[in-house]
């Protein structure tokens, strides 16, 4: 009487169910089968093509599968084979707990755990009018990596939610004749369930909130492939309204890619993933955001910022899909404004200093943070423009700056030290070969600078600022054994009478000069043999 009380009124979920059994071997089955040679294109984890995810989650829907189907039983959880007799609750749970033994010696013996469906559901399956009328056609999924799946379907439901499965009806149904249809090679049978059981589902979108995104997005491939257009809508409609991961927007991206959808939903899922405007305007704003940062006034919000937008920009980042070439004009537009800031500041440095008022405070700031400020976006932007392997412009721009170079001897080593921060990444970046340029060009640099930055190197190591200090020194070494023999011995006689006066305050570039005393006298010999050819 409990059973018979708790029984709920026959609904359309009563229309479908699944076999536990091996179907019989028969004539009618071997003649009658029809196959649905069924291949989806499926997004795997990966993002490659060919292999549908496996969800975490399970759920209940007439039955929850937990592990993999054994390929030796078709197991669903609606139906037994026609050949048994329709099972009570209690002894379709026994026999789910304690699976029947193979059947031949050659299949190996393979332990699964599933998990019976409620009481109530299960019974509103297997009762109703009794009449096998109501299941109609026999869809058995043959799994691309073993184990079966057969589902016993009210054609129908079936034909009126899928358009390929309506034509395979129609092409093979005779009167009461059962319809068998086999789909081959399914990637992942509990996926392939479950766009199935939609259409027999009276409330699609609260089945979606349980399946979450991921399954969603592979039952969405599922239901595109039969051409369930119900199914298609309800998961496109639920995507559309919730959050993604990285990994869940990857696969939504692949599959858009693959299948079209005209639906108003689709294009608001699109204006999600892509940006439809010109890559112009991706220009654009790759420079208001150098612009805004380096006119930013606050430190933490600045450097919070430099970090983002540098990984953005970063041609090694993972936002490189698809992302177009940075601006080069853009770029070194915003350097021409830091070097014409700084410049400005120093003429406000040499101002207060023939005035003997000192270094004064302007708009709440002290002249030496301003500085800084403005030496932390040049290097910022420079390190943007040697990833980009367009920095060689730089190295001009820095070495024409004559009115930088006229007022160093008369600033303050506390900010003219400053300078030489600049000096120390474009030689980094020449001695480390990350920055190539000509002959001429690097001249131009250690005339200018080489100089400042023997002067400044004591500051350097009490300041460093981030700078690597050993690394400084050998690529200063480095750089200098770019140049011309003659012009070499200019520069080490420079630092040696340097080393001489400051000792430790000044870079250790022994190394480099044993190197340029081997090549310019201890080969001297073979030199002047090849010149004399």
């Amino acid at each position: 009487m409990a059973a018979s009380a708790r029984r709920k009124p026959i609904s359309r979920r009563r229309s479908w169910c699944c076999s536990f059994a091996v179907p019989p071997s028969s004539p009618e089955q071997s003649t009658s089968s029809k196959n649905f040679n069924y291949k989806p294109n499926s997004v795997s984890k990966q993002g490659r093509p060919n292999s549908l995810p496996t969800s975490p989650q399970s759920y209940k829907s007439g039955l929850n599968f937990v592990g993999r189907i054994d390929p030796r039983r078709n197991r669903s959880p609606g139906r037994v084979s026609p050949i048994d007799s329709d099972p009570t609750v209690d002894s379709v749970q026994e026999m789910i707990q304690d699976p029947l033994p193979a059947v031949g010696s050659a299949t190996k013996s393979r332990s699964h755990s599933f998990r019976a469906p409620p009481e109530s559901s299960f019974s509103s399956s297997v009762s109703g009018s009794g009449s096998r009328t109501d299941f109609d056609v026999r869809l058995k999924l043959k799994g691309k990596n073993g184990g079966s799946l057969i589902l016993e379907l009210n054609s129908e439901i079936l034909k009126a939610n899928s358009e390929v499965f309506a034509a395979l009806i129609a092409e093979h149904k005779k009167g009461s004749e059962m319809c068998r249809i086999e789909v081959p090679e399914v990637e992942n049978l509990g996926v392939f369930r479950d766009a199935i059981e939609l259409m027999f589902e009276d409330d699609i979108p609260r089945r979606l909130m349980k399946m979450r995104v991921y399954r969603t997005i592979a039952v969405l491939e599922v239901s595109a492939g039969i051409m369930f257009r119900k199914g298609i809508l309800a998961c496109l409609k639920y995507l559309e309204a919730v959050p993604w991961s990285e990994e869940e927007e990857e696969n939504l991206r692949i599959l858009l890619t693959k299948f079209k959808f005209d639906d108003a939903t689709t294009r608001d899922i699109f204006a999600r993933l892509f940006l439809l405007e010109s890559k112009d305007s991706e220009q654009d704003l790759a420079r208001q955001l150098v612009w805004s940062i380096t006119s930013c006034a606050d430190t933490n919000a600045r450097n919070e910022l430099k970090s983002l937008v540098k990984g953005i920009l970063c041609k090694s980042s993972v936002y490189e899909k698809d992302q177009p070439d940075l601006n080069k004009e853009d770029m070194y537009v915003v350097c021409q404004s830091c070097l014409g800031s700084l410049v400005s500041l120093f003429e406000e440095a040499s101002d207060s200093t023939r005035d003997g008022r000192g270094a004064k405070k302007k708009m709440d700031k002290p002249l030496i943070e301003r500085i800084s400020r403005q030496v932390d976006n040049i290097n910022w932007l420079l390190e943007i423009l040697l990833d980009w392997q367009m920095a060689e412009e730089f190295v001009n721009m820095w070495t024409d700056q004559a009115e930088l170079l006229n007022m160093y001897d008369t600033a303050s080593p506390m900010l003219r030290y400053e300078l030489s921060r600049v000096s120390a990444n474009i030689f980094i970046a020449i001695g480390t070969r990350k920055l190539h340029c000509r002959t001429e060009a690097r001249s131009r640099l250690l005339q200018a600078w080489f100089g400042p930055m023997l002067s400044d190197f004591g500051w350097l190591q009490r300041c460093k600022k981030g700078l690597d200090m050993k690394a400084l020194e050998e690529a200063m070494g480095q750089t200098l054994l770019t140049l011309p023999l003659k012009q070499q011995y200019m520069l080490f006689m420079e630092w040696f009478g340097c080393l001489s006066k400051h000792g430790t305050g000044c870079p250790n570039l022994s190394k480099a000069f044993q190197t340029w005393w081997r090549r310019s006298f201890l080969r001297g010999s073979e030199t002047n043999a090849i010149e004399s050819r």
